[in-house]
Formats: C-alpha cells, structure tokens, sequence
C-alpha cells in the first residue's frame, strides 16, 4: 500500500482497473460528491473501480461514458495532467471554453500495439466543454 491518493495511484498507472471523473462545480452542484472523491479546485475528482465508476458517470452527465469517449476519441484536444480541466480545440472562436466534466482510465503497456501503447502505460482522457464540444487528450505515464 502506498501513501499517495487515488489520483495520485491512478495518474501513474497503478489503477487500470479504475476509472477517474472529474465534474466541474459549474456543471453539477451536489455537495455530496465529494464525499466520494477529492474536492479540487472547480470541482471534485472521483477515482472508483471501473463499473461504479461508469455508472457514476451516466447518473452525473445523462450518458453512458464510453459512449461519450467514442463521440470525443476523433477530436484532439489538451486535458491537463492532473484531469481537473483543459483547453478546448474550439477556444479561438471565443465563448466560454471551461470543461464540464473529464472521463478517464488508463491502459496497461502494451509492446504488440506499439506506439504510445509500447512507451508504457496510457491514460485516456475525454472531456466536455461548455460549448459542447466533447474532446480526447492521452499520453503515456511517466514514472
């Protein structure tokens, strides 16, 4: 067992059977959320074993979370490594550009994929503006 957090677990990688929800105050306001996850700036951090989590998700946003990641997979944008934001490909046009919920889980290495896949472990990453927007952001774990 270590000292660090769930977040902290998750981000390295050490956590591929959980899934990580982000919810922007802004977005939903139940104060009861943070008694299952980490109160961070603009919102709360949920990290929970993946089902839970998935059904976390549909109650939070009215959709089925993979669902979600297959419609934001095809839009690149940068969601911030700690998974509490990010910038929307959509912000030069203007408006309001402030994430409204992240979905993530992570992907153990994987040599035979290769790419990203064979640099080690992978975090998926999708998030939804407040412009509507839904985009996706990965990178590989660093250690």
């Amino acid at each position: 067992m270590t000292d660090r957090d769930p977040r902290e677990e998750f981000l390295a990688g050490e956590r591929p059977d959980d899934v990580a929800l982000f919810l922007a105050d802004s977005f939903v306001d139940d104060d009861r959320l943070a008694e299952f996850g980490e109160r961070v700036e603009g919102g709360v951090l949920i990290v929970v074993d993946g089902e839970r989590g998935r059904n976390a998700f549909r109650a939070a946003t009215g959709t089925e979370a993979m669902q979600f990641a297959g419609s934001a997979m095809d839009v690149d944008g940068l969601v911030e490594s700690d998974l509490t934001g990010g910038t929307c490909p959509d912000e030069p046009d203007g408006g309001d550009h402030e994430v409204r919920f992240v979905f993530a889980f992570s992907e153990e290495q994987n040599e035979d994929v290769g790419g990203i896949y064979a640099e080690g472990d992978v975090i998926h990453a999708y998030a939804r503006c407040a412009c509507g927007t839904a985009y996706s952001d990965r990178w590989t774990v660093t250690r």
